[in-house]
C-alpha cells in the first residue's frame, strides 16, 4: 500500500507533503481531528492554512474564534518564545473560487452575474465534476505557490474534505474529467488537479473513524478506494474517540465505599456497577474494532481519547493535538510502493 509516512515522527509526517486531504465517513470527527493537525503543525513550529469546504463547519469554534469566511484569517497567533506557528483558516467553495478566478483573467463584471443568474448552476449541472475540479485548482494554485516559495505562503495545507462517500467523487473528479474532456482549459485543469494528487511529496489523505464496526468498515472500503481507483497516497489512520482505560472497574463498588469510609445513597452500588460493566464493555469493543482494522489496512494508527464535551474547546483540543503528536512519534516505519521507507 502506497502512504507517504515516514519513520521520523511529526516532522516527517508534516514535511512529507504540501497537502494533507482529512476525510471519513459523516459523524467521526472529521472536522475536529483537521483542527488538532493544525495544532500539532503550529506546536512544531510550522504554519498550517486549514481549507473547510462545506462553509458549514464548527471548526473555527474549536479555536474560540468566528466562523470562516473566504478570507484567509488566523485561528491562532504564532508565539516565538513557545516556538508555535500561526493557524491559519478559510473557506473554499465552488462559487467564490469561480469568481476569484473570473477575476483574476480581467472578468469582474461577468463573474458575479454568471454567478447570480444561474449559469454557474446549469454548467456545474452539465458537466459534473467541474464544481470540485474549480476548487481543486484553488487548492493546486495555493499548493504551487508555496512550492516555489511565494511569500506569505504556509508550510501545509490541511483540507477538511467532504463526508466519506462525496469526499471519492469530490477526488474522483480530476480523473473523471480527464476521460471525459479531450481538448481545452477544463482538460489542463484536470490533468494538473490529477499530477498533484497522485504525487506523494504534494497530497497524502489521512482516514479518520471511530472505534465502531460500520465507521472502520467503511474506512477500509475508502482507502482501497482512493490508492486503486484515484492513486492518492494515505497517510496515517486517524482513529478518534478512543475511552482510555480505568483501573478498578473490577471492584465492587460497597466494597470500594466501605474501604474508603464512604456511605452510599440507595441505587448508588447499583448504578456505578451499570457504569463500570458499560466501560468494560465498550474498551473491550473498541479494542477489537482497533485490531481488525489493523489487521485489514497496513497503516500506521494514530489515536485519540474520547472527550466528554459536546464540542471540544481550545483546552480539549490541545489535548489531541498533544495526543496526535505522540502517534506520530510512535509510527513504525511504513513502506512506500511496496518497499521499506528510506
Amino acid at each position: 500500500m502506497r502512504t507517504t509516512v515516514s519513520g521520523e515522527g511529526p516532522d516527517g509526517f508534516f514535511t512529507a507533503s504540501r497537502v494533507v486531504i482529512v476525510a471519513g465517513k459523516g459523524g467521526v470527527g472529521k472536522t475536529t481531528v483537521t483542527a488538532a493537525l493544525a495544532r500539532a503543525a503550529a506546536d512544531q513550529g510550522l504554519t498550517p492554512l486549514v481549507i473547510e469546504l462545506e462553509g458549514k463547519s464548527g471548526l473555527a469554534a474549536v479555536y474560540g474564534r468566528d466562523p470562516l469566511d473566504y478570507t484567509e484569517q488566523v485561528l491562532a497567533e504564532a508565539d516565538a518564545e513557545a516556538g508555535t506557528g500561526e493557524v491559519r483558516a478559510r473557506t473554499l467553495t465552488p462559487d467564490d473560487a469561480l469568481i476569484e478566478y473570473l477575476q483574476e483573467s480581467g472578468l469582474k463584471r461577468l463573474s458575479k452575474r454568471l454567478v447570480s443568474s444561474g449559469v454557474v448552476d446549469m454548467v456545474a449541472t452539465a458537466i459534473p465534476g467541474i464544481r470540485d475540479i474549480v476548487v481543486l485548482g484553488k487548492v493546486k494554485q495555493i499548493e504551487r505557490a508555496m512550492a516555489a516559495g511565494a511569500e506569505g505562503m504556509p508550510d501545509l495545507v490541511l483540507i477538511d474534505a467532504p463526508a466519506a462517500g462525496h469526499a471519492i467523487s469530490f477526488l474522483r473528479s480530476a480523473q473523471g474529467l480527464i476521460d471525459a474532456v479531450r481538448v481545452g482549459p477544463i482538460r489542463s485543469q484536470a490533468v494538473d488537479v490529477q499530477a498533484m494528487l497522485s504525487d506523494p511529496s504534494r497530497t497524502q489523505v489521512v482516514l479518520v473513524t471511530l472505534p465502531e464496526e460500520t465507521p472502520v468498515n467503511e474506512l477500509v472500503e475508502t482507502a482501497f478506494d482512493l490508492e486503486e481507483e484515484i492513486g492518492l497516497s494515505l497517510g496515517p489512520v486517524v482513529v478518534n474517540g478512543l475511552y482510555p482505560p480505568l483501573a478498578g472497574l473490577g471492584t465492587d463498588p460497597a466494597a470500594a465505599a466501605e474501604a474508603a469510609g464512604a456511605d452510599l445513597a440507595e441505587g448508588e452500588a447499583e448504578a456505578l456497577a451499570a457504569a463500570a460493566d458499560f466501560r468494560t464493555h465498550r474498551v473491550a469493543l473498541q479494542a477489537e474494532q482497533v485490531e481488525r482494522l489493523a489487521e485489514s489496512l497496513p497503516l500506521p494508527q494514530v489515536r485519540l481519547p474520547y472527550l466528554f464535551e459536546a464540542e471540544p474547546d481550545p483546552a480539549g483540543l490541545a489535548v489531541l493535538a498533544a495526543a496526535v503528536l505522540e502517534g506520530l512519534a510512535a509510527a513504525p516505519e511504513v513502506e512506500v510502493d511496496g518497499e521499506a521507507a528510506p
